[in-house]
């Protein structure tokens, strides 16, 4: 298999008709996995749709700020494909953190992250004592709710968290100096598993080791 950087053309059918979101996000770098002629999977990209999330993660520097906001592979690939083409990809991206979340409406957890050797970050809306709550037009993304004049159509939902990731790429000298700028945490699972309901969480001051309590 092979990685090769890509055009929109080259896999936006990949994302329009294989993965769950079924749109194509914001995207400044992509890539494709090839097996030999066949197309079998993109990876891609781009500026996270909040800016509070690159502020969040370098406040000093937040456009070094990137999302990896879409992976797609085919079913038919190869156990571990995914991982495998993560660690491929970043090694050609210049220098980043790199953040991603696993969503688990979706039942995701984000284990492919892990394989790839991302930093665990914790869950959205962890620092939150109360949970948020989606206004969502059914067929549509929430923030769709109220743009279009269907309000009275809209459902309250609670939101659910998604699992929190990031790494860093570049040469060694631009890693370790992203790795200490970066303000994201670096939590164990085995101590702070991630919830599928929203679940309070207060975090260290540093990204080196958790230290606070957690409750539901």
């Amino acid at each position: 298999m092979q990685v090769q950087p890509a055009v929109r053309g080259q896999y936006e059918w990949l994302l329009l008709n294989h993965h769950y979101a079924k749109r194509v996000p914001s995207i400044s770098h992509a890539f494709t996995l090839h097996d030999d002629a066949a197309v079998i999977g993109v990876i891609t990209f781009g500026t996270p749709a909040s800016r509070h999330v690159q502020m969040g993660a370098f406040p000093s520097n937040p456009g070094r700020v990137i999302e990896l906001n879409r992976l797609c592979v085919l079913d038919s690939a190869p156990r571990n494909t995914e991982s495998w083409f993560i660690s491929r990809a970043l090694k050609m991206l210049p220098p980043y953190i790199v953040v991603s979340y696993a969503d688990t409406v979706q039942g995701h957890m984000g284990f492919v992250y892990r394989a790839a050797n991302f930093n665990y970050a914790g869950w959205t809306d962890m620092e939150r004592k109360t949970p948020r709550f989606d206004y969502v037009v059914p067929g549509k993304h929430s923030r769709q709710a109220f743009r279009d004049g269907n309000a009275q159509f809209t459902e309250r939902v609670r939101r659910r968290p998604k699992v929190k990731y990031w790494i860093v790429t570049g040469d060694r000298r631009q890693r370790h100096e992203l790795q200490k700028m970066c303000t994201w945490p670096r939590l164990s699972w085995a101590e702070y598993p991630p919830p599928t309901e929203h679940k309070h969480l207060i975090p260290a001051n540093d990204n080196t080791a958790p230290v606070g309590k957690a409750a539901v």
